[in-house]
C-alpha cells in the first residue's frame, strides 16, 4: 500500500512539472538584446524596428516570451567595434568597412569572431566644403582638416581612401589622411556651416549632407556613388558566439529588419516621421521624404558589391584575412543569396 501511494504521489509530481515547464516560456537564449545605430538616415530600418518593437514581436512569436531590447546610440566603427568585443552590444549597425576590419581581424578567435546578418543600406555620401577654392580633392592642402567619424577604419574614412586611390592611385590611397579629424557627424555639420573651425570639409551622409549644401557658402565636391557606384554602405553584425547560442533570438532580429524594409518602401511618410522622432532631428517631413524619394537610397538586407571594400582594403594591406566569396562574411543563410 505504501509503495502504490509513493508511486502515484510521482505520478501526480511529474504531471504538474510537466504543466508547469508548458506555461512558462523556455528561456535557453538571451531575454535582453543590446542593440546601437548612428544618427542618420543610413540606419532607419533600425530605428523602425526600435519604433515598432519588431525584435519583441518576433521574439514572442518565435516562442521566446517577452524579450527586453536595449538601445544605444553610437557613430563611428572604432568606437562600435571596441564596443562590441567589450560585451558591450550583442547587435549594431556600422559602415562596411569597420565590420571587415573587425571581421578579419577577429577571424579565428571565437570569443571575438563577428558575422553579419546582413546588409542595412545604400546611400551615396557626399564630400562637402566651405572652402571655395576646392573644386576637387587635388585642391584640398595641408591647411584643409576633413571632418570623418573615425579616423582610419570609419566608412567615410575608406570610402574617401578608396576615392583618393582611383584619383591619385592605390599606392597613394592614404594621401589625405593627414587632414582627416575625428568628429561626430552632428558636429561637424556645426563646424562647417559655422565657418569658424579649422574643418573646411566633411565626408557624410543624409540627412547631413543634405543640410551642408542648403547653405550657399558649402559646395559638394564628391559624390561617392558617382565614383565607386551602388555599393551596399552599412551592415548589421554581431558577435558570432551570440548567433550560434541565440538562433532563434537572431533570427528574430533578421525578421524584424525585414518587416521595417518593407515598411519603409510603402509607407514613405511614416518612415520619415520614424526618423524624425526617433532620431530628433530638427528636419521637416517635407526634407526627410524628399531624401527617401532618392533613388540611390535604398534598404535592403542583401549586400551589393561589398566586395569592392574587400579588394581595396587588401590592396592597401588594411586587412591581413579576406574573404573568398561575400558570403563568409555573412551567418550561413546568406549563400543562397544572389548578392556581391
Amino acid at each position: 500500500m505504501k509503495r502504490r501511494h509513493f508511486s502515484k504521489l510521482m505520478t501526480a509530481a511529474t504531471l504538474g512539472l510537466s504543466m508547469l515547464a508548458v506555461s512558462i516560456p523556455a528561456r535557453a537564449e538571451a531575454p535582453v538584446v543590446r542593440l546601437s545605430h548612428g544618427y542618420g538616415l543610413l540606419y532607419l530600418p533600425l530605428m523602425v524596428i526600435r519604433d515598432q518593437g519588431l525584435i519583441e514581436k518576433h521574439a514572442k512569436a518565435a516562442g521566446l516570451g517577452d524579450v527586453k531590447t536595449n538601445w544605444v546610440l553610437l557613430d563611428g566603427g572604432n568606437v562600435i567595434n571596441d564596443a562590441m568585443l567589450a560585451g558591450n552590444l550583442d547587435i549594431a549597425g556600422t559602415g562596411a568597412p569597420g565590420f571587415i576590419t573587425l571581421w578579419s581581424k577577429a577571424r579565428g578567435i571565437p570569443r571575438s569572431e563577428v558575422t553579419g546578418l546582413g546588409a542595412l543600406s545604400t546611400s551615396p555620401l557626399w564630400l562637402n566644403t566651405n572652402n571655395p577654392n576646392v573644386k576637387s580633392l587635388k585642391d584640398f592642402t595641408s591647411k584643409d582638416k576633413i571632418a570623418i567619424p573615425g579616423i582610419k577604419t570609419s566608412l567615410s574614412a575608406v570610402l574617401l581612401q578608396m576615392a583618393v586611390a582611383k584619383t591619385f592611385g592605390i599606392e597613394n590611397y592614404a594621401k589625405l589622411d593627414p587632414l582627416t579629424v575625428s568628429l561626430s557627424h552632428p558636429e561637424a555639420l556645426g563646424s562647417l556651416l559655422s565657418g569658424k573651425t579649422e574643418i573646411t570639409g566633411h565626408f557624410t551622409s543624409p540627412p547631413f549632407s543634405y543640410q551642408e549644401v542648403k547653405d550657399p557658402k558649402i559646395r559638394r565636391v564628391l559624390n561617392s556613388s558617382d565614383v565607386l557606384g551602388h555599393i551596399t554602405i552599412d551592415v548589421v553584425f554581431a558577435l558570432k558566439q551570440f548567433t550560434e547560442k541565440n538562433p532563434k533570438l537572431t533570427q528574430a532580429f533578421m525578421e524584424a529588419q525585414e518587416e521595417a524594409n518593407a515598411y519603409i518602401a510603402k509607407n514613405r511618410k511614416g518612415a520619415a516621421e520614424t526618423f524624425l522622432r526617433v532620431s530628433k532631428m530638427k528636419l521637416t517631413q517635407d526634407e526627410v521624404e524628399k531624401m527617401l524619394a532618392d533613388p540611390d537610397t535604398q534598404f535592403t538586407t542583401t549586400p551589393e558589391d561589398i566586395m569592392q571594400y574587400v579588394v581595396f582594403m587588401d590592396k592597401a594591406g588594411t586587412i591581413k584575412t579576406k574573404p573568398a566569396v561575400w558570403s563568409d562574411l555573412f551567418v550561413p543563410a546568406f549563400k543562397t543569396r544572389k548578392g556581391s
